[in-house]
């Protein structure tokens, strides 16, 4: 009797990849929001208990959810089609860790445009800095211009590369070393969450500091002309001698926990979603 061979997935479209990535990027910013606010409130240079404490843990709600959808579809379209064309060059798999560091890197880079004047605002939200969406955004364009709304994108942007180039190529291996420990073509949905918490919480352990470097630059303001904090390695600079090296792992906890669940939810929903549309099409 001849044994059937496990075939692979079907590869989704980038139209479904586009739709997998926003319901993802919703679910998890809105599911798990509180914790973000917490991390950011850590991480502010006026502290946790004067940036707002546990009060309005969902200030700033509203504009990260309107940048999720988005921002997260922009990643997984430009990360699956940078990927497909990658292994058409380097089909080799010992390759395979350097084409999801370049396919996650250039999803980052396409993200972090929508993504950033909304992590603006909502980050200037959560810490206290305004009472409304409108009053941040009509003191943002007051104060630094439309250019405003961009303060820390290049910051974030190397925030996100190394955190996604330790993520991806991490939750590659792990989805294909759990369906090789079941004999399946693709890893369960389960599975393929666990494998998004485990690599999404290592990575943002270890960049933590590029976080609050990110979190200072993006919390700035250009009040008559200066900013408290410019730049990187100004930024850096500064954090180090005033507050000392332990500064820069300020949220570590918080921000751990948080990108665990919420790799487990982004990733899980976001395969769930992935598949859900595939088989949906196959029908049609």
């Amino acid at each position: 009797m001849a044994t059937s061979v496990p075939q692979p997935p079907r590869n989704a479209t980038m139209q479904q990849c586009l739709i997998a990535g926003a319901v993802a990027g919703t679910s998890v910013d809105t599911i798990l929001f509180p914790l973000d606010t917490i991390k950011t409130r850590l991480q502010s240079a006026e502290g946790f208990a004067k940036s707002g404490g546990f009060r309005g843990v969902f200030s700033g709600l509203l504009p990260a959810v309107v940048g999720s959808a988005p921002g997260a579809a922009a990643f997984f379209v430009t990360y699956e089609y940078c990927k497909a064309l990658a292994m058409t060059w380097l089909p080799d798999e010992r390759y395979a860790p350097a084409v999801h560091m370049g396919a996650a890197s250039m999803g980052e880079i396409s993200a972090c445009v929508i993504r950033v004047p909304t992590e603006v605002v909502k980050q200037r939200l959560q810490a206290g800095r305004y009472n409304s969406t409108w009053t941040a955004l009509t003191s943002i364009v007051r104060s630094d211009g439309l250019l405003g709304f961009y303060r820390g994108y290049l910051s974030t942007v190397m925030r996100e590369i190394p955190f996604t180039c330790i993520q991806f190529p991490l939750y590659e291996y792990l989805k294909k070393y759990a369906a090789y420990r079941k004999r399946q073509a693709a890893p369960d949905l389960l599975d393929a969450a666990f494998c998004g918490s485990v690599s999404g919480g290592i990575a943002a352990a270890l960049t933590t500091p590029l976080d609050v470097i990110k979190t200072r630059v993006m919390l700035g303001s250009a009040s008559g002309g200066q900013s408290v904090y410019v730049g990187m390695g100004a930024t850096f600079k500064k954090i180090v001698r005033e507050e000392g090296p332990r500064a820069l792992f300020k949220g570590i906890g918080p921000r751990t926990l948080w990108i665990s669940a919420g790799g487990f939810i982004f990733l899980g929903a976001y395969e769930k979603a992935k598949r859900f549309l595939i088989e949906r099409s196959e029908y049609e």
